[in-house]
């Protein structure tokens, strides 16, 4: 199969039709082998109905897989990633706002010019310029920052993977908004971007609000973690605590060496008890010691874990 288009929804029964009809039409004129898989991600409204409409009509092309509530669009591409067949996997949302017409050219960048993933950039946007546009162009700035990864539009939901892609990497949580960073740190690196045409929604309003952005940086910053010391946790928190109880051992010493220098000249001196920086250095020592057991014990946890090496192996032959 050629082809494998994962479209992840919430409450989008008017465009499903729509949105069928012009796959199909652009399909068939490039003469792919494909699949369709909806993940209706607990619609309240009529979108199941559609969808099952739509599979009966033509089951070889239409697949469905439905949530029993909403758990979000994270959760939908790795349902949809799990189930996909085709060579290529292209995800796009299912609002009308991602052209199917960019499908032919997103594959020939995969199969052709060897992309491993390939994401959509829309230049011209027709979205809220205060609440939407400039957030984004920030979150996207930001990302570009940490991640190493030179795309415009990182979050942009018009995506092409080589199937060897989805199947080797996790998408959890919100993380859909740096699957990009997941495939690089996955070891695929070839990763490509394709200026895209944005449309106009014409059915419905966004599902997503301006917590988004908030919630997007505490996942970069998760993201980030976790490949720099997911593997090692105690060179971070070992290093870390390690420092701090240093500079509170430190602290300590000069205190009562101040105290001991007082007394031994004669000049009144502040008990060492009720003297602050005191205090300020025992926090950093205990804390100290708090984080370097932190790390004990995520090195224990990884190196009981029985997926450990999982990440190792790229390829193999015989």
């Amino acid at each position: 199969m050629d082809i494998s288009l994962v479209i992840p929804l919430f409450n989008e029964e008017e465009s499903l039709s729509p949105l069928y009809e012009w796959i199909t039409k652009v399909m068939t004129a490039n003469g792919f082998s494909y699949e369709i898989l909806f993940i209706d991600d607990g619609s309240a409204d009529g979108s199941w109905s559609v969808i099952s409409s739509l599979n009966k009509s033509n089951p070889e092309i239409v697949k469905g897989i439905r949530f029993r509530r909403n758990y979000g669009k994270s959760a939908a591409l790795y349902c949809g990633f799990q189930a996909a067949q085709g060579d290529v996997v292209i995800t796009m949302d299912a609002d009308l706002q991602d052209s199917p017409d960019e499908i032919p050219e997103l594959y020939r960048m995969i199969k052709e010019d060897g992309y491993d993933l390939v994401s959509g950039w829309k230049q011209k946007r027709y979205d809220n310029a205060l609440t939407k546009n400039l957030p984004s162009k920030l979150f996207n700035a930001t990302a570009r920052r940490v991640t190493g990864i030179q795309l415009h539009d990182m979050n942009c939901g018009l995506k092409a993977y080589r199937k060897e892609v989805v199947k080797n990497i996790e998408v959890f949580s919100e993380m859909h908004r740096y699957i990009p960073y997941l495939a690089k740190n996955a070891g695929f690196n070839k990763i490509g971007e394709k200026v895209v045409q944005h449309r106009k929604r014409e059915f419905g309003s966004s599902k997503f609000g301006l917590n988004r952005f908030v919630n997007g940086y505490l996942d970069l910053m998760t993201l980030w973690f976790l490949n720099k010391f997911g593997k090692q946790p105690m060179h971070f928190f070992g290093l870390v605590g390690s420092l701090m109880f240093f500079i509170g051992l430190v602290a300590v010493v000069v205190v009562a060496g101040m105290k001991l220098y007082a007394l031994s000249k004669g000049v009144p001196a502040m008990l060492i008890g009720v003297n602050p920086y005191f205090h300020i250095a025992i926090l950093m020592m205990i804390l100290g010691c708090m984080l370097f057991l932190a790390g004990f014990l995520g090195e224990l946890i990884i190196r009981n874990s029985t997926s450990r090496n999982d990440y190792l192996i790229g390829e193999r032959l015989g």
